[in-house]
């Protein structure tokens, strides 16, 4: 009997494939036996299949990396060391997981963005609902509007692109040095603003 329980495992175990190795290079024969489920319950969830099943990946997956910034940001004193931290967690949880373990959003955006339009809207709702809330966040920080926007821009941009250099290159290094340079440039925004 497929259960929520048998749903929740299939989109953790699906998300994990996704960060380690992509969305072409996990089959549906690979989830099910990752999470532990009967394979005719992944159609029971997720009737549209793999595609289907990738978009609630890249929108489930969005909402937790989300989540890990609030969490940051409600631990510290300040905007400038949520964004430091976040980097700095981030550059850790690579090393941790011996460079496998990155965003998976990024990931299925570079291999499907242009072959799938059902992934590629997953991939641009999340970095969008990111980009609006980094904007928000910034902007309670007493950053201009625009300003915060365009920060939120470049956090994420910086983020995602040390992803890949550190993955490649297997060294932290790419992403310790986004993150302060994000954290310099939020800082600087903070005092023109003040």
């Amino acid at each position: 009997m497929a259960t929520a329980g048998t749903r929740d495992r299939i989109v953790d175990a699906t998300a994990e494939c996704f960060r380690r190795q992509g969305y072409m290079a996990t089959g549906l024969k690979q989830i099910a036996s990752e999470a532990d489920a009967a394979f005719g319950s992944l159609y029971h969830f997720f009737p549209g299949g793999k595609e289907e099943l990738g978009a609630e990946v890249i929108r489930w997956s969005g909402r937790m990396y989300m989540q890990l910034f609030i969490d940051i940001a409600l631990e510290v004193p300040d905007v400038v060391s949520a964004v430091g931290r976040f980097f700095t967690d981030a550059a850790k949880h690579l090393e941790e997981t011996d460079y496998a373990d990155a965003c998976p959003i990024a990931t299925v955006a570079l291999e499907v963005a242009s072959t799938s339009e059902v992934l590629r809207e997953a991939c641009a709702e999340v970095f969008e609902s990111w980009l609006s809330s980094a904007t928000e966040y910034f902007a309670g920080a007493g950053i201009d509007r625009g300003e915060a926007h365009r920060l939120a821009l470049c956090m994420l941009s910086l983020l995602e692109g040390a992803f890949i250099f550190s993955r490649a290159m297997r060294t932290t290094e790419p992403v310790l040095v986004a993150g302060a340079a994000a954290a310099a440039a939020v800082e600087d925004a903070v005092r023109r603003q003040g």
